[in-house]
């Protein structure tokens, strides 16, 4: 059926008209709100109060899915709610990162608040359309509707639409030429889709095209993280357009263009400076990472059993970017963006699938998914990393997730957990790169084992004890998750740090909250609890800030002014905190410093942390960690790093490691580390304005300016430490 045809079957369910508005000091003031179950369309205004409290991104997600539930609202219940919204500092084009939207939803993997960042174009498109956040809710009858937001025509439309395929790189290429006038005109559209595995999986996630037209073809960014797809596509969504035409320099109006011009500028030429010497994004993206996390041991390798592999030089980024990754081409996934890191393999023919044979533009891989599906199976092969990444795209799969969930079920495989009758033959070893692919195919169909690992680590673990009576103690020491989410790609075993960074996110153990590695491993910057808990403080404030305004976080520290190690905190880019200021405060008109900056972020993360206290969560209980995130769980990791240890147990126990086994010696370990992360917790939380069962103090809610009632009727039974 070609696109016409297609077209001619859809059905108008509902179309609503608005009147054009105008961006100004990056705010429409309005919000736009569809419930799908009786076709609701309607607008709302943005308060005064919302943008001074909740900002803009993540924040407006947050406050209008917490206006939208109840405490027991569950992810697949009518009145969940997905919101994307990109903040006021999104869709500027003078400063690199300046793409991103935040989606947010209550998650089918934590039951909880799940926010994923996302670039592309359909932020500020849909900003530019009119609107600072759409807020979707409901549920359809039949799972074939569209949302068409066309700030062309000043129209909002529920179509039902029957024949568009589902997986997501042919239904962004369809919708875009279907509401595109030319092919001048495709640039102007972006689609949001989730893909075939999304229906059957927890972990479906969602994909966000732009055209990329030196390409001619749609290039997909991933809001991946906590089952986002999954609620999409249980809510009766194929997909969601938006149209945007003539999109210029100044479409935030906003206060002061030539202050955020400087800094654009300034940026740019470290970038063209500097990029090649630091961190060659522009030629490896992300992917830079591998061959870095594979020296200093970080790297997760067999289910983040080890840091490193000596077959790790066969996924090296300097072999993807020679041999794969497309040089010399502009790579930003918004436009002025110089960083130019959103990588792809062009021409790829796939090997397995129902699309084996065809040749295709694959967005990737990034480092996550490279190490998610690569080293953390066991599997060091570049060209099945590159397939993993395109089947896991348009079937809507978070790669950092699948590759943690397949890890997991490999070394459960591996110790007879399961085994080829539960698998249904399918040899779940590290390595196996064959049965990985048949199980992505298989999540897809919703059929045989892959229903079962579509459930997720945490689901997985509890139904392996329940039917096949599996060691619970062990599996949860192994099992990779933290609050339902599976843990992203790094090694935290000697990082107390980073072990914090992770499990006391407040979505669950996702880098982008704080990544703290080279601080406290490798430079060893922060040695006391204080120290840790200060950078716990501050970056996970700090980066909720890019959350907020619609930025991304890699201009900020992946390239450095040239005398940054110079100035008296490296570690967190003064100059580049400074660019921010200066870009935020020039867009609104606003006069604020660092300190309010810090306070605009730690007024939401409190609000979320809230926000999981009413969904039953929030508490210190849930910010346990498994203990291979902490220490060697088997003697096969404790004997491959044996000097390691043995010299920790010396130096940091005062214990003599002569004469005792390799059990004992992990025993002493193991009380060692986790005294050692409550006694973390404790810090952080003082530090945090929280009590001891990590609940924010009113105290501390008032002293930030976030004592709204709801919250503080919430907070008051859990003061007491």
């Amino acid at each position: 059926m070609n696109i016409q045809e297609m077209k001619a079957k859809h059905k108008l369910i509902k179309e609503y008209a608005y009147q054009p508005g105008q961006v100004e000091r990056g705010y429409n003031n309005r919000t736009l709100y569809i419930n799908l179950s009786d076709n609701t369309i309607k607008e709302k205004p943005v308060t005064e109060q919302m943008k001074e409290k909740f900002i803009g991104g993540k924040g407006f997600g947050l406050r209008l899915l917490w206006d939208g539930t109840k405490p027991e609202t569950r992810w697949n219940d009518s009145e969940n709610e997905i919101v994307i919204s990109p903040g006021p500092i999104a869709g500027i084009t003078q400063y690199s990162g300046s793409g991103k939207s935040l989606v947010v939803t209550i998650s089918p993997t934590t039951e909880s608040i799940m926010d994923s960042n996302v670039g592309g174009h359909f932020g500020p498109f849909m900003k530019f359309s009119g609107f600072d956040a759409l807020e979707i809710q409901g549920k359809a009858d039949k799972k074939d509707l569209m949302i068409v937001i066309d700030g062309t025509k000043n129209t909002v439309s529920i179509v039902e639409a029957p024949e568009e395929p589902l997986d997501s790189h042919l239904t962004a290429e369809v919708l875009t030429e279907m509401y595109a006038d030319d092919e001048n005109d495709k640039r102007n559209v972006s689609v949001i889709s989730a893909g075939q595995a999304a229906d059957h999986t927890l972990i479906g996630m969602l994909n966000f095209s732009w055209y990329d037209v030196r390409r001619k073809t749609c290039r997909l960014k991933q809001a991946g993280r906590g089952g986002i797809g999954t609620v999409f596509r249980d809510k009766g969504l194929k997909a969601i357009v938006v149209k945007c035409s003539g999109v210029k320099g100044d479409m935030n109006h906003v206060v002061d263009l030539k202050t955020i011009q400087e800094c654009g500028q300034r940026f740019n030429k470290e970038m063209k400076e500097l990029d090649d010497v630091q961190s060659e994004m522009r030629t490896k993206g992300t992917a830079h990472l591998t061959n870095i996390m594979n020296d200093y041991d970080l790297l997760p390798t067999n289910n983040f059993k080890f840091g490193s592999h000596p077959d790790a030089k066969y996924i090296h980024s300097d072999i993807l970017k020679e041999k794969y990754f497309t040089q010399g081409m502009f790579d930003g996934c918004w436009l002025g963006c110089n960083m130019s890191c959103c990588k792809a393999v062009d021409g790829y023919e796939l090997k397995t699938g129902p699309y084996k044979g065809q040749k295709v533009c694959v967005d990737g891989p990034e480092y996550e998914t490279a190490a998610g599906v690569g080293s953390n199976c066991g599997i060091f092969d570049l060209e099945y990393i590159i397939e993993c990444n395109f089947y896991c795209d348009t079937y809507g799969i978070d790669t950092i997730s699948f590759g943690t969930i397949m890890a997991f079920a490999m070394e459960c495989y591996e110790n007879g957990i399961i085994n080829d009758e539960i698998t249904g033959g399918l040899q779940l070893r590290f390595g196996n790169k064959e049965a990985t692919m048949e199980l992505i195919h298989q999540m897809a169909r919703g059929e045989g084992f892959g229903k079962i690992a579509g459930l997720g680590v945490r689901k997985m673990r509890e139904y392996f004890v329940k039917e096949y009576g599996a060691d619970a103690k062990f599996l949860r020491d192994i099992s990779m998750e933290n609050k339902g989410l599976e843990y992203s790609q790094y090694m935290s075993k000697e990082s107390l740090a980073q072990q914090g960074g992770y499990a006391m996110t407040n979505k669950g153990p996702q880098h982008d909250e704080a990544w703290l590695i080279f601080m406290d491993m490798v430079n060893n910057q922060i040695p006391t609890f204080e120290d840790k808990a200060e950078a716990l403080h501050y970056f996970p404030i700090f980066r909720t800030w890019f959350g907020l305004m619609g930025l991304c976080k890699l201009p900020w520290n992946d390239v450095e002014p040239a005398d940054n190690a110079e100035t008296d905190e490296p570690a967190k880019v003064p100059e580049h905190v400074d660019n921010y200021v200066k870009i935020y405060n020039a867009v609104t008109g606003k006069n604020i410093d660092k300190k309010e900056l810090m306070r605009q972020s730690e007024r939401v993360y409190n609000f979320q942390r809230i926000f999981n206290l009413r969904k039953g969560f929030g508490t210190r209980k849930y910010d346990a960690q498994p203990y291979r995130a902490c220490g060697p769980v088997t003697a096969e990791e404790y004997e491959s790093r044996a000097e390691r240890y043995d010299k920790q147990l010396q130096d940091l126990m005062g214990i003599d490691p002569t004469g005792k086994s390799t059990q004992e010696k992990m025993a002493l370990h193991r009380q060692y580390r986790e005294d050692r992360y409550e006694k973390l917790l404790d810090a952080v939380y003082l530090r945090r304005g929280w009590t001891k069962n990590g609940v924010p103090k009113i105290e501390h809610l008032k002293k930030i300016g976030m004592d709204l009632p709801e919250l503080i009727e919430l907070v008051k039974p859990y003061q007491e430490d």
